[in-house]
């Protein structure tokens, strides 16, 4: 149960990346005054764990709903989990969390009190890597009175490591660096790969594509 529970949480938190999210709450919150910046923060993790929280209570009947065998949401999960991989491999701007369309205008009147929603809340913390994490595990064969405090707890730890991350963002990034922040999230991209294929593996095995490997 402790391999599953941290595989659990390493891979909510490398799909939330609370380090690489520095870099854009500092040019979202540039125009905010440090009490703004405290609120924008409680308001971004107060909303991303409660949409969080709505997929590990009810993800899993929402496959079944949806008549979607856990063998291929996890082929399309491992798919979209390598999709965000890449693009932290590559340095991309990640187009599975935001795209540029969506980012808000530095002219927006309203920035103050919607970037705490949008986009720091969604899509860049409860984003589809993160929803799709979730789902994979509610899916998985694993009973859900074990799936689910391990998710709840792996989510929070999550959110305050970002939440930690968000607040002390100018230190981070001024110790790291950009350079330091972009090999970080290069290192989690690559150990992420990894995983999405497994989960890719996984479906197949699950849909009776092919066998599983004993080692």
């Amino acid at each position: 149960m402790v391999t599953l529970f941290i595989q659990i949480l390493f891979t909510i938190f490398v799909v939330v990346d609370p380090f690489g999210i520095v870099p854009m709450y500092i040019g979202l919150t540039a125009r905010l005054t440090a009490e703004e910046k405290k609120r924008t923060i409680k308001r971004a993790l107060i909303t991303a764990f409660l949409i969080l929280t709505l997929f590990i209570i009810a993800g899993k009947w929402v496959l079944l709903i949806l008549n979607v065998h856990p063998g291929s949401f996890f082929i399309a999960g491992g798919i979209m989990l390598f999709i965000v991989s890449l693009e932290m491999l590559f340095g991309q701007a990640n187009r599975s969390k935001v795209s540029n369309n969506e980012r808000p205008s530095e002219e927006d009147e309203d920035e103050r009190t919607s970037v705490a929603i949008f986009p720091l809340a969604i899509p860049m913390l409860a984003g589809p890597g993160a929803i799709t994490t979730i789902l994979l595990f509610t899916s998985s064969q694993y009973p859900l009175y074990i799936i689910v405090p391990m998710l709840f707890v792996a989510v929070l730890c999550t959110l305050l490591v970002t939440g930690f991350s968000m607040g002390a963002s100018e230190l981070i990034l001024k110790a790291l660096g950009r350079t330091g922040v972009s090999v970080i999230e290069r290192i989690m991209g690559l150990l992420l790969s990894g995983m999405s294929i497994q989960f890719v593996y996984d479906g197949l095995v699950k849909l009776g594509i092919i066998m599983k490997v004993v080692q």
